[in-house]
């Protein structure tokens, strides 16, 4: 892009509660062990039992201003990583997370979920990885749950949405929970949500059309205009959805933050939000058009783009053909470009997959 060039030659750039805990068991081994060569899938998701219980006790019919719930099985999961060629499905709680229940509910639901999970990568040793679930916004019940999905699930890293209630990631509430990620050197993935208020400005159409898009800019707005992400370097977070709207408006949010009646704002303006978007890394489920594979490839590198898939939120159609234009441009890069893609950038995030993954064409 220009605007983003020029902007980098200006800028001289070339809540709280306890968590309810059952007997632990044994330290689950790693999720990836004996797959075949293949793609690892990002995006994608799960609806365990006791998540599926938790909605149908809700009253829930959908999601996000219309969006169905899908059946899901592992072994429907496991067919669709056959047809599009996955090896490792990397699992998450979709939108809306556990928003729609009471706080007091959140810790055991969260456990039993992430129980749920780790088991699933037991049985299917290789094929699955496990993003955990958090019971946010309690601290305290979050602190916890991250020691036991790391040092007794042997997760893959942690799942967040957007915002939480309202507070995007770089509110101070949630400083305790970012410090226990740096350290861990953790993976954090976003998946977007509806924002607060969504009943009044979605124009009565489901969050996933506008707002998860501009959501997901939000909160990474949210992050780097407040220092956050300079405060927590370790912290490698994944964005959904080719990082939503933040590609194409990247241009426009480093110019205002050279703006000094702009407060709070990047302590080094454009150069500084350029240079924290380099470090993201982006998912490409439902965004693998020509426009956002170049708009991202603008903004970052092919060392941070991965696969995503959004099973089983999309149908088989819209998956298909995400893949085959994901593939499509795929063949338009280098050799070393399509294997950091496919392979490469999903190795250096999850250690434990790297001697599964295939690394040469």
């Amino acid at each position: 892009m220009q605007a983003i060039a020029g902007i980098s030659a200006l800028s001289g750039l070339p809540l709280e509660g306890s968590a309810q805990t059952g007997q632990a068991p044994a330290a689950a081994p790693a999720c990836g062990e004996q797959c075949d060569h293949g793609r690892t899938d990002i995006h994608a998701h799960y609806l365990p039992a006791p998540y599926k219980a938790a909605i149908k006790q809700a009253g829930l019919a959908s999601f996000d201003g219309g969006i169905p719930i899908p059946d899901w099985s592992v072994e429907a999961h496991l067919a669709m990583m056959e047809k599009n060629a996955i090896s490792t499905s990397i699992l998450s709680i979709s939108s809306p997370g556990l928003d729609f229940l009471d706080e007091g509910m959140l810790p055991r639901l969260a456990r039993d979920i992430n129980e749920s999970g780790s088991q699933i990568c037991r049985d299917h040793p290789g094929k699955f990885g496990l993003f955990a679930t958090l019971p946010l916004p309690d601290i305290a019940a979050t602190l916890a749950e991250i020691d036991y999905a790391y040092d007794i699930l042997a997760v893959d890293g942690v799942a967040v949405e957007s915002n939480i209630k309202g507070h995007y990631l770089a509110d101070p509430a949630l400083t305790p929970v970012l410090e226990s990620l740096d350290r861990r050197h953790a993976v954090l993935y976003v998946h977007p949500t509806s924002p607060q208020c969504f009943e009044q400005i979605g124009l009565g159409l489901p969050a996933p059309l506008i707002e998860f898009p501009f959501d997901t800019t939000r909160t990474v707005v949210d992050l780097i205009f407040n220092g956050t992400l300079k405060r927590f370097p370790n912290i490698r977070i994944v964005l959904s959805h080719g990082g939503g709207a933040l590609p194409i408006l990247l241009s426009r949010i480093a110019m205002v933050a050279e703006a000094p009646f702009v407060h709070p704002r990047p302590k080094n303006g454009g150069a500084e939000v350029l240079e924290e978007v380099r470090k993201l890394y982006f998912d490409l489920a439902l965004s693998a058009s020509p426009l956002n594979f170049q708009a991202l490839l603008d903004i970052t590198s092919a060392s941070h783009l991965l696969f995503g898939s959004d099973y089983p939120f999309a149908p088989p159609p819209a998956i298909a053909g995400n893949t085959a234009r994901y593939e499509a441009e795929l063949a338009k890069l280098s050799p070393d470009h399509r294997r950091m893609i496919e392979y490469d950038n999903a190795a250096e995030l999850f250690p434990r997959l790297r001697k599964f993954l295939r690394t040469s064409d």
